[in-house]
């Protein structure tokens, strides 16, 4: 099985495929850290390097997955600073190989920011304006949408389908989870849609020399745009807020942004708490994550996330 396969895959195994591409690695392999897909950083013959993206079996079709090169292709053509797949000999951008698609793409240098100044926070509003303005572009129609459905209740199901909540958590569980789901839903109600990065978090951003980055897209849905916004300017205590101001400020020089649209940041939060546990829910057959998260499965966990979901809870409420 392919997903067997995506466990076990070895260096040679590796270096056969990208060399299948039309590109001539050298024996140099060396794996990067990444649960969701593997992820491969290849010397080739020139010196050079790629870094080579095996995606993981079943989550996305091939469809999927080239609508998210289609959005870095327009990105770069737009002169906005991602990191787009190259392209093998024969022109494509994705290659299969015993069911499962992979893709190259160059390496790019910089650190992920811990923190940002003022100065950098404008300069992101700025580029996620740009960002947003190529996703509004057009539609994504294999990917999706950021809504109560897909972001938590979905996740709910898995989680309880598969016998992950202990019994004396499982009602007030599910009972949360609605409920943010449902306030969500009503508050996100006339936010218009579009192409997202969705995953837009300090770990996806590269600065360096060549200045900043934007990585991984593999999570791009349409969604409202303040959910790359928040996740780039993340805290909700008063410099949190401040900075937030700074860079909606900033990503008004290219596109507009209604400031009712800032009430769904808390509502966003919450919906990622559910995603996350769904996430590492459904990859629990993979060998990694149980390694990566040892307390995922204990009374212990579910009951930290029923607290922390029913206390974000009350936070929406209390703001609307």
């Amino acid at each position: 099985m392919s997903t067997d396969l995506f466990f076990a895959l070895t260096p040679d195994w590796v270096i056969r495929a990208v060399e299948a591409g039309g590109f001539d690695p050298t024996g140099h392999n060396m794996a990067l850290h990444c649960l969701e897909n593997r992820v491969y950083d290849l010397m080739l013959e020139d010196e050079s390097h790629v870094i080579v993206k095996f995606y993981r079996p079943g989550r996305w079709s091939r469809e999927a997955i080239l609508e998210e090169h289609q959005l870095l292709f327009d990105l770069a053509d737009a002169e906005i600073p991602v990191c787009a797949p190259l392209r093998f000999e024969d022109g494509e951008s994705l290659h299969e190989v015993e069911g499962i698609h992979y893709a190259v793409w160059p390496r790019t240098g910089g650190r992920s920011p811990e923190e940002l100044t003022d100065e950098q926070v404008e300069i992101l509003g700025r580029l996620v304006a740009r960002i947003h303005n190529v996703g509004a572009l057009k539609p994504a129609e294999h990917r999706g949408f950021l809504d109560g459905q897909t972001y938590a209740l979905d996740a709910l199901d898995f989680i309880e389908e598969k016998g992950f909540l202990p019994p004396q958590w499982a009602k007030r569980y599910r009972n949360v989870v609605e409920a943010v789901a449902d306030v969500y839903d009503e508050l996100a109600e006339d936010v218009p849609y579009h192409r997202i990065h969705a995953d837009c978090h300090h770990g996806n951003l590269l600065n360096g020399r060549e200045g900043w980055f934007f990585l991984d897209f593999d999570d791009f849905v349409e969604g409202p745009a303040v959910q790359d916004v928040w996740l780039l300017v993340p805290g909700r205590d008063a410099e949190g807020a401040r900075q937030r101001d700074v860079f909606i400020e900033a990503y008004r020089q290219f596109r507009d942004f209604e400031p009712r649209w800032l009430g769904l940041v808390e509502p966003l939060r919450a919906l990622r708490y559910v995603r996350y546990a769904g996430w590492i829910a459904r990859r629990w057959k993979d060998p990694a994550f149980p390694r990566s998260f040892p307390h995922f499965n204990s009374e212990v966990y579910w009951e930290k996330e029923t607290l922390d979901l029913e206390e974000q809870l009350r936070i929406i409420r209390g703001m609307n």
